[in-house]
C-alpha cells in the first residue's frame, strides 16, 4: 500500500470518526469538574445529564433527569466538627496534584477538540471527492445516534 492509499485510508477514517470524537471530548471535559451532576447548589441542564449518560453508559434516557437527593440537599453533619476537619485538610492537599491532573485532561479535551475539528474541516475542504468525506461524517454522525435510539 502507497502513502496515498495510505493518506486517503487516514482520510476516511478521520471522517466517519470525528463527530465521535468531537462529542467525547466535548463531553468529557465536562465531566472532569462533575458539571454533569448535581452537587450542592448546581443543577446541571437535564441535557448535559443526557449527554453525560451516553458518554459513561451508552444510554440516551429521556425524561430521566433527576435533582439532587435528600442526602444532597442536607448532607449530614458530623457529631463533632472537629473530628472532620483533619480529614478535610488531607483531602484538600491530595486535591491539588488532582485539580493540577484535572486542568491537563481539559488542556488535551480542548486541544483534542480543535484538532478534531480542524481534521474534519480539512477532510471537508481539502478533497476533491467531496461527496464521499460527506458521506463518512453524515454516517459517522448518524450511526451513533441511530444505535443509541434503538
Amino acid at each position: 500500500m502507497g502513502a496515498a492509499a495510505l493518506r486517503r485510508w487516514h482520510s476516511y477514517i478521520g471522517l466517519f470518526i470525528a463527530p465521535s470524537v468531537l462529542f467525547f471530548s466535548l463531553t468529557g471535559a465536562l465531566q472532569l469538574f462533575g458539571l454533569h451532576e448535581a452537587h450542592g447548589t448546581y443543577q446541571p441542564s437535564a441535557f448535559i445529564e443526557k449527554l453525560s449518560t451516553v458518554h459513561k453508559d451508552q444510554k440516551f434516557a429521556l425524561g430521566d433527569h433527576h435533582g439532587p437527593s435528600p442526602e444532597e440537599k442536607a448532607p449530614a453533619q458530623p457529631a463533632d466538627p472537629a473530628a472532620k476537619r483533619p480529614a478535610q485538610e488531607d483531602d484538600d492537599a491530595a486535591n491539588v496534584p488532582t485539580l493540577l491532573l484535572k486542568i491537563v485532561f481539559l488542556v488535551v479535551a480542548v486541544g483534542l477538540t480543535i484538532s478534531a475539528a480542524l481534521g474534519l474541516w480539512i477532510g471537508l475542504t481539502q478533497t476533491r471527492k467531496k461527496a464521499p468525506a460527506w458521506i463518512l461524517v453524515i454516517a459517522g454522525t448518524l450511526t451513533p445516534i441511530v444505535l443509541l435510539v434503538f
